[in-house]
């Protein structure tokens, strides 16, 4: 990453962990030089001088604070793109495997096997989802799949970063194989030709594997997200990996977070049934525009327009294009732009998925994430995340 590489004011405050006004305050007392770029408005700062200030104010803070801190080596937002251990994701998702992505976020290297599940492990999973009731979506079977993984993998236990890389291609091959089918399997072992079938009964075509592949590159890892958080705090605790891939699916099912994809699924069957501005007003309403804007995107969330590019060519109505087209076209003109939420309520869309499928794509994707947190935990003092609690009820009464 070269020295002299600019953050926006937002990418600052989310590399510190601080707010804005705290930037401000830096600059005025010199501790961060302000850099005007020519025909922009916005201030911007050099990410050499951000690195720096981060170590300084890190080694100053109380042992409490720093207790909490999360660093990672793993994923870099800056400057509005989105980085795997240095590489441009939306360059790597439109031409390279999930599963070679998802090695190189373990382990930093490429190269391997395809993702096999253990058959028994598989029958297993099924056995035991199957148990769900009928309305239970796609999603709820991920959590069963992935306790059962767990009970059968008497190596659980063993924390060692090999042995934690060497199970998560298990893993993930389990929570696409344990999903029942409703389409017909294709002759492609990926992890994305065998998913395709799980959530549509469309037939699987080229440009459609590439794209839900890119879908899972694209939301393979994102920083420290909620859920991500939640994974690090029970593998600090050492939890077991498939533990903290429970407590990520946990966090991750908030509507707020990996579930959000449901509700964009909706606005666009809004918009293809009433129209997008009538769509887009109900959105609003009730609370905002799902699938639009990102605090980390100001200029627009990068991992949106390579996927919009690799749906675009798909077969798909003429009445759905044209929903999407004046979604995009009203939101944006209201100052909103796509984020990736939207762009794989797209996909599902044009490949006739379901409402439950953006969830689902989004919890396999990001379980490669969590693994590589995982990993980097595990490298560090245990139970080290205890926060105060601010307590604000009533003072102690004697008895």
């Amino acid at each position: 990453m070269p020295e002299d590489q600019l953050l926006t004011t937002a990418e600052v405050a989310h590399r510190l962990r601080i707010k804005p006004e705290t930037i401000y305050a830096y600059v005025s007392r010199g501790l961060l030089a302000r850099i005007k770029v020519p025909g922009e408005r916005i201030s911007r700062f050099r990410l050499a001088d951000v690195e720096r200030l981060a170590a300084r104010t890190q080694a100053t803070r109380p042992d409490r604070e720093t207790a909490a801190t999360m660093r990672t080596a793993t994923t870099l937002i800056a400057y509005g793109r989105l980085h795997y251990r240095g590489v441009d994701v939306a360059k790597l998702a439109p031409v390279t495997p999930f599963e070679e992505v998802a090695r190189w976020l373990w382990t930093g290297e490429r190269r391997g096997e395809g993702f096999v599940a253990a058959p028994e492990t598989v029958e297993g999973a099924r056995r035991a989802s199957a148990h769900l009731p009928e309305h239970a979506r796609t999603f709820d079977r991920l959590p069963v799949v992935v306790a059962l993984a767990a009970a059968m993998d008497p190596l659980r236990f063993d924390l060692a970063p090999a042995t934690v890389a060497a199970l998560a291609p298990g893993l993930l091959a389990t929570m696409v194989d344990a999903l029942p089918l409703a389409g017909q399997t294709v002759a492609d072992d990926s992890l994305a030709a065998r998913l395709w079938p799980r959530l549509t009964r469309e037939p699987a075509t080229a440009d459609g594997l590439r794209a839900l592949n890119a879908a899972l590159v694209l939301l393979a890892d994102h920083d420290l997200a909620a859920s991500t958080i939640a994974v690090r705090v029970a593998a600090s605790t050492r939890a077991n990996p498939y533990a903290a891939v429970l407590a990520g699916l946990g966090a991750l099912d908030g509507p707020m977070h990996g579930a959000v994809g449901g509700t964009v699924h909706r606005m666009i069957e809004s918009a293809l049934r009433d129209g997008a501005a009538a769509a887009i007003a109900e959105s609003l309403r009730t609370g905002g525009l799902p699938g639009f804007g990102h605090p980390l995107y100001p200029d627009g969330d990068p991992r949106a327009a390579a996927l919009l590019d690799l749906v675009a060519p798909l077969p798909g109505p003429d009445e759905l294009r044209r929903a999407v087209d004046a979604l995009l076209t009203t939101a944006v003109r209201r100052g909103s732009r796509p984020n990736v939420d939207f762009a794989v309520a797209v996909l599902a869309h044009t490949a006739g998925m379901g409402p439950g499928a953006a969830e689902v794509i989004f919890a396999i994707a990001r379980t490669a994430g969590w693994v590589a947190h995982i990993v980097e935990e595990y490298a560090q003092p245990s139970n080290r995340f205890r926060w105060s609690s601010g307590y604000v009820g009533p003072p102690p009464m004697s008895v």
